[in-house]
């Protein structure tokens, strides 16, 4: 059974990866869509063919989650189309670059924390408030293992992720009063294109990432979040870790696999 059915789901990041693959999960689950993204064409076909597989509304914004007028601007069009969100999953991150904090790059830095925190809070505070004033709503945030365990050289990133657990637990006790749900889903090694962005495009080097071991893919983490916002409005996931087999934890990593 899909609770999920005649919702609509707002999904940042929605051109690539997780975003996609939650927008695809939801959609033949009959959940409405609203799809943001940075990247309009990609975007647009999405919506397009989502809506045409499976019989929902599929509404798309070119929003860059970094720019909070930007943010704004769509939220608004949302309500004023009374379509306020019942379930915002916040997928919009990236890594940039692997490097010492003495040798690291700052532009690299305001990418991780303006999207991964900033554009995280643009979001949720532009939707959050009107699913408060509805009386429902599940607000999903994607975080990662990187948000309990640092690595080398993973410095910023794990910093950006650590926040990401912080304010799931902040806002869960901001809603405390509320039937409003705020989970957060942490996947360890996701095959997408996250490694590709964070090495600027060196897709050998990404590809290394996951040679040995068979990693999660995306359909797998939204696999997961589509099991949290189809759980009974009286439950609550605060937070799910998910990994593939071969991984222990942020260290521990199985490669001698196919």
């Amino acid at each position: 059974m899909s609770r999920i059915a005649g919702r609509l789901a707002l999904v940042t990041g929605a051109s690539s990866g997780i975003g996609t693959a939650c927008a695809r999960r939801f959609a033949a689950e009959g959940a409405h869509l609203a799809l943001w993204a940075r990247r309009g064409e990609r975007l647009s076909a999405l919506a397009a063919q989502l809506a045409g597989a499976h019989g929902v509304t599929a509404r798309s914004a070119v929003v860059d989650v970094r720019d909070r007028a930007a943010v704004n601007r769509a939220a608004t069009a949302l309500v004023d189309a009374r379509a306020v969100p019942d379930i915002l999953v916040n997928s919009a991150g990236l890594a940039s670059g692997l490097s010492k904090v003495q040798e690291g790059d700052p532009e690299d830095w305001d990418r991780m924390i303006d999207t991964n925190v900033k554009g995280l809070l643009n979001v949720t505070r532009a939707i959050l408030p009107h699913m408060i004033a509805r009386g429902s709503g599940h607000v999903v945030n994607l975080g990662s293992t990187a948000g309990h365990m640092t690595y080398p050289m993973g410095n910023v990133y794990n910093a950006t992720k650590f926040a990401v657990r912080a304010l799931t637990e902040g806002m869960n006790l901001d809603v405390a009063g509320t039937p409003i749900r705020v989970s957060s889903v942490d996947p360890g090694f996701v095959e997408t294109e996250f490694s590709e962005v964070r090495f600027h495009g060196d897709r050998a080097r990404a590809k290394g990432v996951y040679q040995g071991f068979r990693p999660l893919s995306a359909e797998d983490v939204a696999d997961v979040i589509a099991y949290v916002v189809n759980l009974p409005e009286h439950v609550n996931i605060l937070d799910c870790i998910v990994v593939p087999t071969a991984q222990r934890n942020i260290y521990v990593v199985d490669r001698r696999g196919s």
